[in-house]
């Protein structure tokens, strides 16, 4: 069955917090506890200052990705599959397909995840490099593949 993204309507809010808290969930409760309201007002915040994306199998949503475009970066976030998805290929299929997007465009992809999350294996083997961190934080980088910096840093590809 084929793997899609679709983007995210209003009436996918309650399946991307369930996504979120399935996916990621375990996570944050291992540090702090799950506190289900705080949870729900950050989702919604970041709901609505991000562009979504469904992700799809078939015709049956089992994850979420928001992916920003900016004129220097491509920001990668809220990527979160349902757990009987995990394991199985897709999250490299969605990263992928963000990464060779971004490769044409020659925009390094940026991105942050929690230090005790297991996804930092999933990011390191694409090319991702710690650049900055905090005591709960990794914050990575991916440069474009094939391509120059120009003397302002922004990337060119090579022709």
């Amino acid at each position: 069955m084929e793997t899609t993204l679709r983007p995210a309507k209003g009436s996918d809010f309650e399946f991307s917090f369930t996504a979120k808290h399935q996916a990621f969930g375990p996570h944050v409760a291992a540090r702090w506890g799950w506190d289900d309201t705080f949870q729900r007002e950050l989702h919604r915040k970041r709901w609505v200052e991000r562009p979504w994306s469904i992700i799809m199998l078939g015709e049956r949503p089992i994850g979420t990705v928001s992916v920003e475009e900016t004129e220097s970066h491509i920001r990668f976030g809220e990527f979160y599959l349902l757990p009987p998805h995990q394991g199985q290929g897709i999250g490299t299929k969605v990263l992928q397909s963000v990464l060779k997007h971004a490769d044409a465009q020659a925009l390094p992809v940026m991105l942050e995840y929690l230090k005790w999350n297991p996804v930092g294996s999933l990011y390191k083997r694409h090319g991702f490099v710690v650049v900055e961190e905090n005591d709960i934080h990794y914050f990575l980088v991916r440069h474009p593949m094939s391509a120059n910096f120009s003397s302002t840093g922004r990337a060119e590809a090579r022709r």
